[in-house]
């Protein structure tokens, strides 16, 4: 008789246990409020960003600055993690950069699909894709030349 009450009690505190810890874990409710009640919102706290997010644009008078930069040449892989730039230096030179990793001391901080950002020393530059070269216009009621 004594194996079965042990066997009922542990059976009830094993069943009653999650129970208690699944009714504790639940989050209060929210109060709300009555049928006709007036509420009135509550402002948002004001929290600007607290860093840039665009670089002013490239001014002419910092053009030299830019010169020995690496020329962007396109972006392979997916944004943001896994993708790679490829770039191409003045002398002609070209590589395949992840962010954080430097050519010719120039640093790629970030990428985006037409932009990446380097940085050496002091010196941040944005090299964009260059544009590509828009497609004739096809004049579709124009005779075919043969």
């Amino acid at each position: 008789m004594s194996g079965r009450l042990l066997f009922g009690l542990t059976a009830g505190l094993v069943l009653a246990i999650p129970a208690w810890l699944l009714y504790r874990a639940q989050p209060a409710l929210p109060v709300l409020p009555a049928p006709g009640e007036t509420v009135l919102p509550v402002a948002a706290p004001d929290a600007g960003p607290s860093r840039r997010l665009f670089l002013d644009p490239l001014s002419p008078a910092q053009a030299a600055q830019a010169e020995d930069a690496p020329q962007l040449v396109g972006v392979v892989g997916r944004l943001p993690d896994n993708a790679i730039a490829m770039v191409r230096s003045r002398d002609g030179k070209t590589a395949t950069l992840a962010p954080g990793q430097s050519h010719e001391g120039w640093t790629l901080v970030t990428l985006s699909t037409d932009a990446a950002l380097f940085t050496k020393g002091e010196r941040r530059v944005r090299s964009f894709l260059a544009a590509d070269d828009p497609e004739p216009e096809v004049d579709e009621d124009a005779p075919l030349d043969r």
